[in-house]
C-alpha cells in the first residue's frame, strides 16, 4: 500500500519517533487535528509500512552492555552455505544489535554491545568458532555523539 507523507503526517511521526508512548489525545493536541483523523493517520501509516513497530529504547549501561564496539568482517568466502551459515549465528547471537552487508574493502560490519573488553573477548571466540572468517577486527567505541533511531521525516 502506497501512502504519501503531508505535513500532518511527517508532524505525527516526528512525533511518535520521540515518544511513541504519548497518548492520542496528546498527540491530538500537538497536530491541531482531532484525536479521530491522528488515529485514522497513524493506522495508515501502519498499513503502509511506514510505521513497523512501536518500540521501548533501554539504556545499555543499565542493562550491562555499555560497551558498543564495531566489528569489521572479511568473509573470504561467498558462497550460499557460507551466507546462510553466517546470517544464521549473527542473528542468534544477542550482543549484535546491527548487522550489514557493505561495498568496499569489507564484507560486513557488526554494532556489537557487551559489557567490556572480557566480554568482547568472549564474544569474539564464539563467532570465530561458528564461522570462518578471512579477517575480524574491531574498534572501541570511546564516546557517543549521536545515538538515534529517528529518521528525518
Amino acid at each position: 500500500m502506497s501512502h504519501n507523507l503531508d505535513t500532518f503526517d511527517a508532524v505525527i511521526l516526528t512525533i511518535l519517533q520521540r515518544d511513541a508512548s504519548l497518548s492520542m489525545d496528546a498527540i491530538a493536541e500537538q497536530v491541531n487535528l482531532s484525536r479521530n483523523a491522528c488515529w485514522r493517520r497513524i493506522r495508515l501509516m501502519e498499513e503502509a509500512g511506514i510505521i513497523k513497530g512501536r518500540v521501548v529504547l533501554a539504556d545499555p549501561k543499565a542493562l550491562g552492555c555499555g560497551q558498543e564496539v564495531i566489528v569489521m568482517i572479511r568473509a573470504g568466502r561467498h558462497d550460499a552455505d557460507w551466507l546462510e551459515a553466517f546470517h544464521k549465528a549473527v542473528r542468534a547471537m544477542p550482543e549484535v544489535v546491527g548487522a550489514y552487508r557493505m561495498t568496499g574493502d569489507l564484507d560486513y560490519l557488526l554494532r556489537v554491545r557487551v559489557a567490556d573488553v572480557q566480554a568482547y573477548d568472549a564474544f569474539y571466540k564464539r563467532v570465530i568458532q561458528r564461522i570462518p572468517l578471512s579477517d575480524i577486527s574491531a574498534s572501541f567505541v570511546m564516546e557517543e555523539i549521536k545515538e538515534t533511531t529517528a529518521l528525518p521525516v
